[in-house]
């Protein structure tokens, strides 16, 4: 069995898919920081569980769409049990459901609060990667407004470049040198360029790609693939 080392911190721990992370971490050797936003209850049980397990453990409540609320949180958590080992970004809901073209710009920011701020708040404030999380919200998305669309006869399709050269992004972002170093994980051995995406980008914007919809296609020479 996996040993899980250090302070977990999971986030919508109460109940559901965040109650099973919570006790699942406790019984292999992590000590566990319960959040929950309105269900006490529910996160208070999971923590009585784990104590009963000799589990160390507490609960926290926080409104994770407020940034001072987080902040709070984390201090509260590191205040108790000095750490913060292992972040599970668990806090999510749906809201209701609603097609996307009949979505509010209220509606549509509320989901994004609740699922998407509030992980990077978190990770912000614990001090985890921003950069990945923004980028799988639009492959979630693409998906969700393929589906939606498709009836249409609207096709979404996502592009995922890799390591590309030539751009301003790595120019302000990535120094030469880490640049170089990267290629060497490119099956391909070279970093891309900015017109080989554009060829797939055209591709999905012609009739050739007719009967694809909902994919996300990664333009990384193979890097990933190691």
């Amino acid at each position: 069995m996996t040993v899980v080392n250090g302070v977990a911190l999971v986030t919508g721990g109460g109940a559901g898919l965040g109650r099973a992370c919570a006790l699942v971490l406790g019984r292999r050797g992590a000590r566990v920081a319960v959040h929950y936003q309105k269900s006490r209850e529910g996160a208070e049980a999971v923590v009585a569980e784990l104590k009963n397990s000799g589990v160390d453990a507490e609960s926290f409540q926080g409104d994770l769409t407020r940034a001072a609320d987080v902040t709070a949180l984390v201090d509260g958590v590191l205040a108790r049990f000095g750490a913060i080992d292992v972040l599970v970004n668990n806090a999510g809901d749906l809201i209701e459901r609603k097609l996307i073209l009949e979505m509010s710009e209220e509606f549509f920011h509320a989901v994004m609060d609740v699922n998407v701020t509030s992980a990077f708040l978190m990770s912000r404030a614990v001090g985890a990667g921003i950069y990945a999380t923004a980028k799988g919200a639009i492959v979630s998305f693409t998906k969700a407004l393929a589906k939606e669309l498709a009836p249409h006869g609207i096709r979404v399709n996502c592009v995922s470049p890799g390591l590309i050269g030539d751009t301003a992004f790595h120019g302000r972002f990535t120094a030469p040198e880490a640049f170089q170093a990267a290629t060497k994980g490119v099956l391909l051995g070279r970093a891309g360029t900015p017109d080989e995406v554009a060829s797939v980008v055209a591709f999905l914007a012609s009739a050739d790609s007719s009967f694809l919809t909902g994919e996300t296609i990664e333009i990384n020479g193979g890097m990933n693939m190691r």
